[in-house]
């Protein structure tokens, strides 16, 4: 069994960047004595947003990590984003790469990692992209697979959205699911680092991810988090991640109990009952859509009816509050609802 598969959940950890060889170290060396972290990782090369960042402490950290392993046993991983990164990562014994958010969004530079990844046995790990785009994740991992990598995994670190307030990525946790619905043999790994981009929120997204059965956590750790050289607000010592995985409430898929499966097996069957009746609900709805489009056809008035919409959006809310639905909730199932009744309008004025 691979390294990535041998433990759920798998639990990385370690800086954002490597910085000196003794950052390296003692993180290593307290990594280790938390007991709980399986692998560490470091960003090596780091590419960032605009020029003048640190960029990362470039191939001279690589033979710090091959000590750190050598004197704590942990596997070191690193993110690569060149054929070259590859070679120099497994010249030094890199146990497990990843390609960053960065990458992904690039089909030549994946490719260039796949190519340099030929004929190797290494397991590797793959950020979603930048964009909340599922099939540039997908084409990323399928160029990885066809490179012979046998051992993948995923990363959902969140995606970049505009209007986004309260993460630094927005987790849109139904791509994450999609993908897991997708490829179900695939392990998913959730980075709260930086969907958080803050430290005091890292807990509550972590447990969400180990709630929806995510298998391990990539979570940046530091010995002196204020003063890291990158990332500094998101990254937490090793003794707080210790702490922060203790208080974690870790859920299993499943259970033995007969009596757990027989309720369970209920009340799933009261909810395919329940939507069979919706469907059959919106199908009505949508009758009455067309006849209306009939009208409008008729009469010459067009299918977006502004005023109207609004008013039945504020009504919706209105209810789904009553009735304890958030607006969120309510907002995007009412647009969807929409833009099928105008999609069946639509048909009838162009008939």
């Amino acid at each position: 069994m691979g390294i990535l598969l041998q433990k759920a959940p798998l639990i990385i950890s370690g800086p954002c960047s490597a910085e000196t060889e003794e950052q390296v170290m003692q993180t290593a060396i307290r990594l280790a004595a938390t007991g709980r972290v399986d692998i560490m990782r470091a960003g090596i090369w780091k590419p960032r947003t605009r020029p003048g960042s640190f960029e990362g402490i470039g191939t001279k950290g690589l033979p710090w990590l091959q000590q750190a392993k050598k004197e704590t046993g942990l596997p070191v991983a690193v993110e690569v984003a060149t054929g070259k990164q590859v070679e120099d990562a497994l010249h030094f014994g890199v146990d497990v790469l990843w390609i960053g958010a960065r990458t992904t969004v690039n089909p030549f530079s994946v490719q260039e990692i796949a190519d340099a990844l030929r004929g190797v046995k290494v397991p590797v790990l793959i950020k979603n992209p930048l964009n909340p785009d599922l099939e540039l994740w997908v084409g990323g991992m399928e160029r990885i697979a066809k490179a012979g990598i046998e051992e993948l995994g995923l990363i959902h670190r969140g995606f970049s959205s505009y209007g986004n307030t309260e993460y630094r990525n927005a987790p849109m946790w139904h791509l994450a699911i999609e993908m897991k619905r997708r490829y179900p043999g695939i392990p998913m790994i959730n980075d709260p680092s930086h969907i958080c981009g803050r430290r005091d929120i890292l807990q509550a997204v972590a447990q969400q991810a180990i709630d929806l059965d995510f298998d391990g956590l990539i979570i940046e750790s530091h010995i002196d988090p204020d003063n890291a050289w990158s990332d500094a607000k998101q990254q937490i010592t090793p003794e707080v991640l210790k702490e922060m995985l203790e208080a974690i409430r870790w859920r299993k898929e499943n259970i033995a109990s007969e009596e757990f499966h027989m309720a369970l097996e209920k009340l799933r069957q009261q909810i395919n009952q329940l939507d069979d009746e919706l469907l059959q609900v919106l199908s009505t709805r949508m009758k009455v859509a067309q006849k209306i489009g009939e009208y409008k056809k008729n009469n010459d008035i067009t299918i977006l009816q502004t005023n109207r919409w609004n008013e039945i959006l504020e009504r919706a809310v209105a209810k789904g509050n009553v009735l304890g639905l958030s607006d969120d909730f309510i907002t995007k199932y009412m647009d969807a609802v929409h833009m099928e009744s105008i999609q069946q309008q639509n048909k009838i004025m162009n008939s």
